[in-house]
C-alpha cells in the first residue's frame, strides 16, 4: 500500500523561547492542561520505551499517574517483560503524542521504582476490578487461554470477599526521573518548532533545535 502522499500542514501557533517555562516540568503541565481542556482522548497514554541487556528495543502504551519534579510515575507488574528490561537497564524514553494539538513530548532519564509506600497510596485508589486483576496477571507470560485467565478473577474474588485487596508483592511503580526533555509544536511546512531541555547541574539547558 503506497501511503506517501497522506500528509497535512500543521496550522500551529509558533512556540520560541521567551514563552517557555525554565523548567521542563512546569512547561509539561501547562501542554498537559492543555491537552486536558481540548479533552484528548487519554492525555496521559504515553508511549514508553525500554531496552534489556540484549539491546533490543521494546515499546509499549502505558498511563502517567503522577508527575511532579522528581519525575513522572507509572505502574506495573514488578514480573514483566519492562520491569526485566528496566533491571537490566534502568533507563527509558517516554512519548506523549498530543497529535490533535500538533504536538509531541519526548522525555528520556533515569529509572528508579517509587517507594512501596506511594505504590500503596495509588494500588488503594484504584477500583476493585483493576485490583484483583493486578493479582491475577502473569504480565507478558504466555497463557493457554482467556477462560483460564477468568477463572482465576473467579479465585481471587473469592479469596478476597472478606475485606480490602491487598497490595501485591510484585506489583508497584517506576519513576522516570528526566534528563533530556523535547517540547514539539507542528509548524506549516515541516517548520517545526523543537525545543530541547537538557539537565545541567541542578538547572537545565535550553536550547532551539531545526526541525
Amino acid at each position: 500500500m503506497d501511503i506517501g502522499d497522506m500528509r497535512r500542514d500543521f496550522e500551529s501557533e509558533g512556540l520560541d523561547r521567551e514563552g517557555l517555562e525554565d523548567d521542563p516540568v512546569r512547561q509539561f503541565q501547562h501542554w498537559f492542561e492543555d491537552a486536558r481542556r481540548a479533552e484528548l482522548l487519554e492525555p496521559n497514554a504515553m508511549s514508553l520505551a525500554t531496552t534489556g541487556r540484549d539491546g533490543m528495543p521494546n515499546l509499549r502504551t502505558v498511563l502517567l499517574k503522577y508527575f511532579d519534579p522528581n519525575g513522572f510515575v507509572f505502574y506495573t507488574n514488578y514480573s514483566s517483560r519492562k520491569a526485566h528490561e528496566l533491571e537490566e537497564n534502568p533507563q527509558a524514553a517516554l512519548l506523549f503524542p498530543w497529535i490533535g494539538l500538533n504536538r509531541q513530548v519526548r522525555i528520556q532519564g533515569r529509572v528508579e521504582k517509587v517507594s512501596k509506600a506511594e505504590s500503596l497510596r495509588y494500588f488503594a485508589s484504584r477500583p476493585r476490578g483493576s485490583q484483583i486483576g493486578a493479582w491475577v496477571s502473569e504480565q507478558s507470560k504466555a497463557i493457554i487461554s482467556r477462560g483460564l485467565l477468568e477463572q482465576k478473577v473467579a479465585e481471587m474474588k473469592r479469596k478476597f470477599s472478606a475485606g480490602d485487596v491487598p497490595l501485591p508483592s510484585f506489583w508497584g511503580g517506576y519513576r522516570v526521573r528526566p534528563e533530556r526533555v523535547e517540547f514539539w509544536q507542528g509548524r506549516p511546512s515541516r517548520l517545526h518548532d523543537r525545543f530541547e531541555y537538557v539537565r545541567d547541574g541542578d538547572g537545565w539547558t535550553i536550547q532551539r533545535l531545526q526541525p
